[in-house]
Protein backbone atom coordinates (compact mmCIF):
# COMPACT_ATOMS: atom_id res chain seq x y z
CA UNK A 1 0.00 0.00 0.00
CA UNK A 2 1.69 3.44 -0.83
CA UNK A 3 -0.19 5.96 0.56
CA UNK A 4 -1.94 9.10 -1.82
CA UNK A 5 0.33 11.96 -2.04
CA UNK A 6 -0.37 14.95 0.25
CA UNK A 7 -1.85 17.95 -1.28
CA UNK A 8 -3.50 20.89 -0.35
CA UNK A 9 -5.47 20.44 -3.70
CA UNK A 10 -8.57 18.12 -3.83
CA UNK A 11 -8.22 15.31 -5.39
CA UNK A 12 -10.54 14.02 -8.52
CA UNK A 13 -14.25 13.58 -7.34
CA UNK A 14 -17.68 13.08 -9.85
CA UNK A 15 -19.70 11.45 -7.80
CA UNK A 16 -23.35 12.77 -6.38
CA UNK A 17 -23.07 15.56 -3.94
CA UNK A 18 -24.39 13.86 -0.19
CA UNK A 19 -24.26 17.11 1.70
CA UNK A 20 -22.82 20.99 1.58
CA UNK A 21 -21.64 22.94 4.11
CA UNK A 22 -18.75 25.91 5.45
CA UNK A 23 -15.80 25.57 8.17
CA UNK A 24 -15.97 28.86 9.89
CA UNK A 25 -13.11 30.00 11.84
CA UNK A 26 -11.48 27.03 12.64
CA UNK A 27 -8.89 26.08 15.49
CA UNK A 28 -6.19 23.50 14.59
CA UNK A 29 -4.63 22.34 17.83
CA UNK A 30 -1.89 19.36 17.92
CA UNK A 31 0.49 16.89 19.52
CA UNK A 32 2.30 14.69 18.14
CA UNK A 33 2.18 11.44 19.66
CA UNK A 34 3.52 7.78 18.62
CA UNK A 35 1.33 6.05 16.10
CA UNK A 36 1.12 3.21 18.91
CA UNK A 37 -0.51 5.29 20.86
CA UNK A 38 -3.01 6.07 18.11
CA UNK A 39 -4.06 2.38 16.84
CA UNK A 40 -5.64 0.91 19.03
CA UNK A 41 -8.68 3.26 18.32
CA UNK A 42 -8.62 2.90 14.48
CA UNK A 43 -10.57 0.63 12.48
CA UNK A 44 -9.88 -2.66 10.74
CA UNK A 45 -7.49 -1.98 7.32
CA UNK A 46 -6.75 1.90 8.89
CA UNK A 47 -3.96 2.79 10.33
CA UNK A 48 -2.23 5.87 11.97
CA UNK A 49 -0.85 8.18 8.88
CA UNK A 50 2.98 9.50 9.66
CA UNK A 51 4.40 12.40 7.65
CA UNK A 52 7.25 11.84 4.74
CA UNK A 53 10.19 11.41 6.66
CA UNK A 54 8.71 11.15 10.11
CA UNK A 55 8.39 9.26 13.40
CA UNK A 56 5.31 10.84 15.16
CA UNK A 57 1.60 11.27 13.85
CA UNK A 58 -0.82 13.91 15.73
CA UNK A 59 -3.98 14.15 17.67
CA UNK A 60 -5.51 16.76 16.85
CA UNK A 61 -8.45 19.46 18.39
CA UNK A 62 -10.38 21.62 15.68
CA UNK A 63 -13.00 23.77 17.29
CA UNK A 64 -14.81 25.46 14.89
CA UNK A 65 -18.52 26.70 13.10
CA UNK A 66 -20.34 25.08 10.94
CA UNK A 67 -22.37 27.04 8.66
CA UNK A 68 -25.17 26.64 6.04
CA UNK A 69 -25.04 22.89 6.52
CA UNK A 70 -27.66 21.41 3.12
CA UNK A 71 -28.57 18.34 2.00
CA UNK A 72 -27.14 17.36 -1.44
CA UNK A 73 -26.87 20.86 -3.42
CA UNK A 74 -29.64 22.13 -1.62
CA UNK A 75 -30.31 25.51 0.26
CA UNK A 76 -29.13 25.39 4.13
CA UNK A 77 -31.03 23.78 6.43
CA UNK A 78 -32.89 26.62 8.74
CA UNK A 79 -31.66 26.32 12.40
CA UNK A 80 -30.20 23.28 12.54
CA UNK A 81 -27.25 23.78 9.62
CA UNK A 82 -25.63 26.55 11.80
CA UNK A 83 -23.81 25.03 15.18
CA UNK A 84 -20.71 24.91 16.85
CA UNK A 85 -18.78 21.52 16.79
CA UNK A 86 -15.13 20.59 18.49
CA UNK A 87 -13.68 17.32 17.21
CA UNK A 88 -10.90 15.13 18.58
CA UNK A 89 -9.52 13.47 15.09
CA UNK A 90 -6.33 11.25 14.49
CA UNK A 91 -4.59 11.19 11.19
CA UNK A 92 -4.88 7.62 9.56
CA UNK A 93 -4.90 5.59 5.63
CA UNK A 94 -6.61 2.94 4.94
CA UNK A 95 -4.99 -0.22 2.88
CA UNK A 96 -5.93 0.94 -0.50
CA UNK A 97 -3.54 4.34 0.38
CA UNK A 98 -6.86 6.81 0.93
CA UNK A 99 -5.59 9.58 3.67
CA UNK A 100 -8.49 10.65 5.78
CA UNK A 101 -8.97 11.27 9.81
CA UNK A 102 -10.81 9.36 12.40
CA UNK A 103 -12.84 10.71 14.57
CA UNK A 104 -12.68 9.94 18.28
CA UNK A 105 -15.33 12.49 19.25
CA UNK A 106 -17.39 15.17 18.32
CA UNK A 107 -19.07 17.41 20.35
CA UNK A 108 -21.91 20.11 18.88
CA UNK A 109 -24.61 22.37 20.03
CA UNK A 110 -27.56 20.59 18.18
CA UNK A 111 -29.22 17.62 19.35
CA UNK A 112 -30.99 16.88 16.08
CA UNK A 113 -27.47 16.99 13.99
CA UNK A 114 -25.99 14.53 17.18
CA UNK A 115 -28.95 11.94 16.67
CA UNK A 116 -28.72 11.89 12.48
CA UNK A 117 -24.81 11.82 12.66
CA UNK A 118 -25.37 8.54 15.14
CA UNK A 119 -27.81 6.83 13.28
CA UNK A 120 -26.27 7.21 9.84
CA UNK A 121 -22.83 7.04 10.46
CA UNK A 122 -22.19 6.26 13.68
CA UNK A 123 -20.48 9.07 14.32
CA UNK A 124 -19.08 9.53 18.15
CA UNK A 125 -21.32 13.09 18.10
CA UNK A 126 -21.87 13.99 21.72
CA UNK A 127 -24.84 17.03 22.92
CA UNK A 128 -22.72 19.75 24.45
CA UNK A 129 -22.87 23.43 25.95
CA UNK A 130 -21.20 25.54 23.23
CA UNK A 131 -20.21 29.23 22.88
CA UNK A 132 -18.51 31.39 20.47
CA UNK A 133 -16.49 34.81 20.79
CA UNK A 134 -14.46 37.18 18.28
CA UNK A 135 -13.52 40.13 20.62
CA UNK A 136 -10.30 42.17 20.18
CA UNK A 137 -8.69 39.90 17.62
CA UNK A 138 -8.83 36.99 19.85
CA UNK A 139 -11.51 33.85 19.08
CA UNK A 140 -12.34 31.73 22.36
CA UNK A 141 -14.38 28.24 21.85
CA UNK A 142 -15.92 26.69 25.22
CA UNK A 143 -17.69 23.35 25.06
CA UNK A 144 -18.95 21.60 28.26
CA UNK A 145 -20.69 17.98 27.14
CA UNK A 146 -23.69 17.34 28.67
CA UNK A 147 -23.34 13.52 29.59
CA UNK A 148 -19.28 13.37 31.56
CA UNK A 149 -19.40 17.29 32.22
CA UNK A 150 -15.79 17.21 30.25
CA UNK A 151 -15.19 20.73 29.51
CA UNK A 152 -13.20 22.70 26.86
CA UNK A 153 -11.70 26.49 27.01
CA UNK A 154 -9.70 27.23 23.79
CA UNK A 155 -8.95 30.92 23.13
CA UNK A 156 -6.43 31.96 19.94
CA UNK A 157 -4.93 34.77 18.40
CA UNK A 158 -4.39 34.52 15.09
CA UNK A 159 -1.10 35.71 13.35
CA UNK A 160 1.03 35.43 10.02
CA UNK A 161 0.19 33.38 7.36
CA UNK A 162 1.87 30.15 7.06
CA UNK A 163 2.34 27.08 4.71
CA UNK A 164 4.27 24.45 4.77
CA UNK A 165 4.43 20.56 4.26
CA UNK A 166 2.88 19.89 7.70
CA UNK A 167 0.14 21.96 7.89
CA UNK A 168 -0.89 20.76 4.48
CA UNK A 169 -0.47 17.70 5.81
CA UNK A 170 -2.68 18.13 8.67
CA UNK A 171 -5.50 19.85 7.23
CA UNK A 172 -5.45 18.15 3.55
CA UNK A 173 -7.75 15.44 4.89
CA UNK A 174 -9.88 14.05 1.73
CA UNK A 175 -11.87 11.86 3.42
CA UNK A 176 -13.39 9.84 7.21
CA UNK A 177 -13.04 6.67 7.56
CA UNK A 178 -15.57 4.56 10.27
CA UNK A 179 -16.79 1.83 10.79
CA UNK A 180 -20.85 1.49 10.96
CA UNK A 181 -23.11 -1.57 11.75
CA UNK A 182 -19.72 -4.03 11.03
CA UNK A 183 -19.25 -1.94 7.48
CA UNK A 184 -16.44 -0.28 6.75
CA UNK A 185 -16.98 3.71 5.79
CA UNK A 186 -15.00 5.66 3.41
CA UNK A 187 -16.90 9.47 3.08
CA UNK A 188 -15.25 11.77 0.19
CA UNK A 189 -14.43 15.67 0.98
CA UNK A 190 -13.39 18.57 -1.37
CA UNK A 191 -12.62 21.82 -0.26
CA UNK A 192 -10.24 24.71 -1.99
CA UNK A 193 -7.23 24.84 0.22
CA UNK A 194 -7.25 25.93 3.51
CA UNK A 195 -5.99 29.05 4.41
CA UNK A 196 -3.70 28.78 7.12
CA UNK A 197 -2.26 31.33 9.96
CA UNK A 198 0.04 30.88 12.73
CA UNK A 199 -1.67 31.03 16.12
CA UNK A 200 -0.87 31.88 19.96
CA UNK A 201 -2.58 30.09 22.03
CA UNK A 202 -3.42 32.85 24.49
CA UNK A 203 -5.95 30.37 27.00
CA UNK A 204 -6.17 26.78 27.15
CA UNK A 205 -8.20 24.28 29.58
CA UNK A 206 -8.83 21.44 28.09
CA UNK A 207 -10.64 17.86 29.13
CA UNK A 208 -12.17 16.83 25.59
CA UNK A 209 -8.55 15.00 24.42
CA UNK A 210 -8.18 13.42 27.88
CA UNK A 211 -11.73 12.03 27.48
CA UNK A 212 -11.16 10.63 24.27
CA UNK A 213 -8.39 8.42 24.79
CA UNK A 214 -5.29 10.62 25.57
CA UNK A 215 -4.87 11.19 29.19
CA UNK A 216 -1.20 11.54 28.73
CA UNK A 217 -2.04 15.04 26.87
CA UNK A 218 -3.63 16.58 29.44
CA UNK A 219 -1.79 19.40 30.89
CA UNK A 220 0.48 18.95 27.80
CA UNK A 221 0.85 22.58 25.51
CA UNK A 222 -0.10 21.51 22.08
CA UNK A 223 3.06 21.38 19.36
CA UNK A 224 1.24 23.43 17.08
CA UNK A 225 -1.20 26.01 17.06
CA UNK A 226 -2.87 26.93 13.54
CA UNK A 227 -6.29 28.94 12.61
CA UNK A 228 -7.98 29.25 9.51
CA UNK A 229 -11.07 31.61 8.56
CA UNK A 230 -12.45 28.40 6.87
CA UNK A 231 -13.32 26.92 3.72
CA UNK A 232 -16.56 25.04 1.68
CA UNK A 233 -17.01 21.83 1.63
CA UNK A 234 -18.70 18.69 -0.20
CA UNK A 235 -18.93 15.51 1.02
CA UNK A 236 -19.82 12.60 -1.67
CA UNK A 237 -21.27 9.61 -0.94
CA UNK A 238 -18.98 6.64 1.46
CA UNK A 239 -16.83 5.01 -0.52
CA UNK A 240 -17.58 7.13 -3.58
CA UNK A 241 -13.66 7.80 -4.14
CA UNK A 242 -12.07 3.76 -4.71
CA UNK A 243 -8.72 5.04 -6.08
CA UNK A 244 -6.63 7.92 -4.52
CA UNK A 245 -4.40 8.36 -8.00
CA UNK A 246 -5.30 10.50 -10.82
CA UNK A 247 -5.30 13.90 -12.33
CA UNK A 248 -6.01 16.49 -9.27
CA UNK A 249 -9.49 18.37 -9.59
CA UNK A 250 -12.38 19.07 -7.60
CA UNK A 251 -15.86 17.65 -7.58
CA UNK A 252 -18.09 18.41 -9.83
CA UNK A 253 -21.14 16.93 -9.48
Amino acid sequence: MTPEPVDATAPPFTGPTMMTQSWCDAAFLHWAVEPAEVAPFLPPGVHPDVPDGGSSTYVGLIPFRMVGAGVSRGPSIPFFGTFLETNVRLYTVDERGRRGIVFRSLDADRLAVVLGAQVAFGLPYRWARMDFRHVEGELTYRATTRVGGHRSLVRVRPGEPVADDLTTFLTARWGLHERHLGLPLYVPNVHEPWPLRAAELTAFDDELVAAAGFPQLAGRAPDLVHYSPGVSVRFGLPGARPSPYGVRGTLTS
